[in-house]
């Protein structure tokens, strides 16, 4: 195992605590107390940074992607296609992830969501975060003002 892929479990393994506790123990002190601070999407960006640092390449692989002679998609092409530009991308995807599903989570406890919507929110704020959003704004629409 190379240091990319103990990277890329550490990212994953890092936002797995956090979510189990928005999921299984959502009203619990505890959990509020744990992702009242930053400390739930701090590991996949110190990660992320840690990948920047031991691959001088993947910054140099992402710049040239604008410059790239077939086009800005096929130069991120081949900046993701490396170990590096996986795994950068990798953690930089479970800390929004777990972001926007903490984002899922205050939501769905200030609007007293149903607990099965309210897990199904958080579940896919993870799994499918476009999805968990899309659940979450559907059950609370009547209630806010997401598009005034």
């Amino acid at each position: 195992m190379n240091v990319y892929e103990v990277i890329f479990i550490l990212s994953t393994l890092w936002v797995g605590p956090f979510w189990f506790a928005m999921l299984l123990q959502p009203h619990a002190e505890k959990t509020k107390k744990l992702l009242s601070k930053p400390l739930f999407f701090l590991g996949p960006i110190i990660l992320w940074f840690l990948v920047m640092i031991i691959s001088k390449d993947s910054m140099t692989n992402f710049a040239d992607s604008f410059s790239n002679s077939n086009g800005f998609l096929n130069g991120l092409i081949n900046a993701f296609s490396s170990e590096a530009g996986i795994t950068a991308t990798w953690s930089h995807m479970v800390a929004g992830d777990i972001f926007a599903t903490r984002w899922i989570w205050k939501k769905s406890l200030e609007h007293e969501l149903n607990p099965i919507v309210r897990i199904l929110a958080i579940f896919f704020g993870i799994m499918l975060m476009p999805i968990g959003i899309l659940i979450l704004i559907l059950s609370t629409f009547k209630k806010e003002k997401y598009f005034s």
